[in-house]
């Protein structure tokens, strides 16, 4: 039986670093309500195909994100399990089901309860690092900068809640620059501190698996929601193949051995690379799923929309230019020839979202599909190329 009142450790240091980590059976159910929440923004999306509606996407992705974020690098460095911190997490899921309930009309009449559902969870995560600066001495300085930028910008999305439109959203940004802001001000309390190299990599990518996702539900409800016929399931297969090849070319490529090196140097710039540098990467493979759903449930024979091609080349090329950053900073396999290929593509991607005005749907995604496949195949090459140098 778990105990009600065991404090948070310190799971990091010299030896956990040495030690195999990998996420809890809590994290993983925690990641199961962010499933939901990403799926709910999508749609929100795909409801709404514009610039305008893009730009409101990507507004309320962020606070779903962030609010993973802080968990994950409080889990990172504090996890207990406990019956207390099951509790707080517990309540953590509540406020981001709510989150995702109000995130249909979030910029409009539901505003308010998203508001107070980000500040219900950034509440608890302000409790937890409370409860670890009172019961970890080394880690008191860094726990209280966190539980006071946190729980400033909290309060600034509870005020929110109760002034109008549009000086609501003000606050919201502002609390979002507040939140951003705090890790970045915590650089010098990080000494020894430094997040678990192998277990921060692997939150990533199950969070990276979530997003990706999307695309494969984006596939079968795209082909469910019309006849079958040749059109739409050879563009489904191209959808698959984009999301599969960007599947291939992250994965194949993270390994945590920045977050190695970068404890033995003292680099802690590469923790806040990882940190943001994997946003824009999450925006655009969620925004690549809502792409691929639309062409997949296009009409036969006609030409596809602007907005349409817009989506998923703009949304793909986020993606490919992401991972080539991710490249050159070496959060994943630094390498500057793998980085010029990403670049590249993703500059392909968007010359055919120029060229492409009245081409059908199954062409655009084939070509797309062709060049992000291209990547896989070049970095088998390379690789193929190193092991036998």
């Amino acid at each position: 039986m778990k105990s009600w009142l065991q404090p948070p450790r310190l799971r990091i240091g010299e030896e956990s670093e040495h030690q195999p980590r990998h996420a809890t059976w809590l994290e993983l159910f925690y990641d199961l309500v962010f499933v939901v929440a990403v799926s709910q923004v999508a749609h929100n999306l795909h409801d709404n195909l514009s610039l305008s509606g893009f730009l409101g996407f990507v507004f309320l992705f962020i606070p779903i994100w962030w609010a993973w974020i802080g968990t994950t690098f409080y889990a990172n460095r504090f996890d207990s399990d406990d019956i207390g911190h099951r509790l707080l997490t517990a309540v953590q899921m509540v406020a981001i089901a709510a989150l995702a309930v109000n995130v249909h009309h979030a910029l409009g009449e539901s505003s308010a309860g998203f508001a107070l559902s980000y500040f219900a969870g950034r509440a608890v995560l302000v409790i937890e690092y409370l409860r670890a600066a009172k019961h970890i001495p080394q880690a008191r300085k860094l726990a209280i900068r966190y539980a006071t930028g946190f729980a400033i910008a909290a309060c600034l999305w509870l005020l929110s809640a109760f002034v109008p439109i549009p000086q609501r959203f003000v606050l919201w940004g502002l609390g979002l620059l507040i939140d951003f802001a705090t890790p970045l001000t915590a650089k010098r309390l990080q000494q020894g501190l430094l997040p678990h190299p192998e277990h921060l990599p692997e939150r990533f990518g199950l969070f990276t698996i979530i997003v990706l996702g999307e695309a494969i539900i984006a596939v079968v409800d795209g082909v469910s929601q019309q006849k079958w016929d040749i059109q739409s399931a050879i563009a489904a297969v191209f959808g698959f193949s984009i999301a599969f090849s960007l599947w291939w070319i992250y994965f194949e490529n993270i390994d945590g051995s920045s977050m190695r090196s970068a404890g033995a140097t003292g680099r802690f710039s590469i923790y806040n690379v990882w940190l943001y540098g994997h946003l824009p990467l999450v925006i655009g493979l969620a925004a690549t799923g809502v792409g691929v759903e639309h062409v997949v449930s296009s009409e036969a024979g006609v030409a596809m929309s602007d907005a349409v091609r817009w989506l998923l080349c703009g949304s793909v090329a986020l993606c490919l230019l992401s991972l080539g950053i991710l490249h050159r900073t070496g959060v994943i396999f630094k390498c500057k020839v793998r980085t010029k290929y990403r670049i590249g593509a993703a500059a392909v991607i968007l010359v055919l979202a120029i060229a492409g005005i009245g081409w059908p749907p199954v062409v655009v995604i084939g070509l797309v599909a062709i060049v992000c496949a291209i990547q896989v195949v070049q970095d088998l090459y390379q690789s193929g190329k190193l092991t036998l140098e």
